[in-house]
């Protein structure tokens, strides 16, 4: 398999734990399987796999198992992010090893570096050591207190022919254009942000050719069909995927309202709690998230279950795949609250 272009669905794995706690590896080869049996391309330790908690020993080893699972059936661009240069090149070096097709590199995370800083000494400084490896950086300040600016993307693009795609999760979509009018047509632009695909690539000064999605975790082959409706113009079959899949593209992340010790306080459950809650409540391999990632209240349970009931009630076949591939009764976990504790 050759990696033409950055297109298409790629999932931001899960890590799946047990009850101890540790890596569920065979509850991520399983996982891995369903995506590829639906098309997906796969990112393994990214934020959404947990990748803050993982040490380095099951970093590599998720890894290992996600390239293992996928040869010959999916590309796996591994998560190596770090807020140290050297961490982040001893971990693509090791993704390159086991055959990885490339890495995901977040920009350093609390340290904060100028993007300047970012470009020179992080960026560069991977796409130089490994040349034969795509690098992708991921722009979230969100997350990271940080950003890579537009005109510093553009260099890196100009200088390294392995630097050609972004994961934008800034959610600024001007910045976006920008990014298209610096970086031209031979770059790829991928939505970091479910909810915001639709608009990224249906925008003319944007283009994006697709996602890296958490949602696809669970719906990865209606989310590629929603992509390719668009990349073929067929702006019906997309508005009415789009329309689908719209409750899940909204509780990625979910806040809500607590009550307790006499005050009420805002809670905001970020991902991947919700997405592993939702693969909890349906039977797949996901487990618990590790502290400080906690539990959702029964507040933000209600939230992820009504958003896949109403998904089920638009349209049943887009969450079948799961019951076929898993042998699980989806309309039984659904309904049944024993499931949701």
């Amino acid at each position: 398999m050759k990696l033409e272009r950055f297109e298409g669905c790629w999932t931001a794995m899960v890590t799946p734990f047990n009850r101890k706690g540790e890596v569920d590896f065979e509850g991520l080869e399983k996982n891995v399987r369903f995506q590829t049996e639906n098309r997906a391309n796969l990112i393994p330790t990214g934020t959404t796999g947990e990748s803050p908690t993982l040490d380095w020993k099951e970093h590599d080893r998720v890894i290992t198992k996600t390239v293992k699972v996928a040869k010959g059936k999916a590309f796996v661009m591994a998560g190596t992010g770090s807020n140290s240069t050297r961490e982040a090149h001893r971990g693509t070096k090791h993704a390159m090893e086991v055959g990885a097709d490339g890495v995901l590199l977040v920009d350093c995370y609390y340290n904060g570096p100028s993007s300047l800083e970012l470009r020179t000494q992080y960026y560069e400084v991977i796409a130089k050591a490994f040349r034969k490896a795509f690098v992708m950086p991921y722009v979230v300040p969100g997350r990271t207190g940080t950003k890579l600016e537009v005109e510093d993307l553009a260099i890196l693009h100009r200088k390294f022919k392995n630097v050609r795609s972004v994961k934008e999760a800034t959610g600024d979509l001007e910045r976006m254009a920008k990014t298209r009018t610096l970086c031209g047509e031979d770059f790829d632009i991928l939505s970091g942000d479910d909810d915001k695909t639709f608009e990224m690539m249906t925008r003319n000064d944007i283009r994006a050719s697709g996602v890296v999605s958490v949602t696809s975790n669970i719906v990865p082959g209606p989310i590629g069909e929603m992509i390719k409706a668009i990349r073929d113009g067929n702006m019906e079959r997309a508005n009415r995927m789009k329309d689908i899949l719209d409750p899940l593209f909204k509780v990625v992340t979910v806040t809500t309202l607590e009550s307790y010790e006499g005050f009420d306080v805002p809670c905001k459950f970020r991902n991947p709690l919700a997405i592993k809650t939702m693969m909890k409540g349906l039977g797949l391999p996901s487990g618990l998230c590790r502290p400080p990632l906690g539990k959702m209240t029964p507040k933000g349970v209600e939230a992820v279950r009504n958003a896949l009931k109403e998904v089920y009630e638009k349209d049943k076949e887009v969450l079948m795949p799961l019951q076929e591939f898993y042998r699980i009764n989806i309309e039984e976990h659904l309904s049944n609250d024993r499931y949701w504790k």
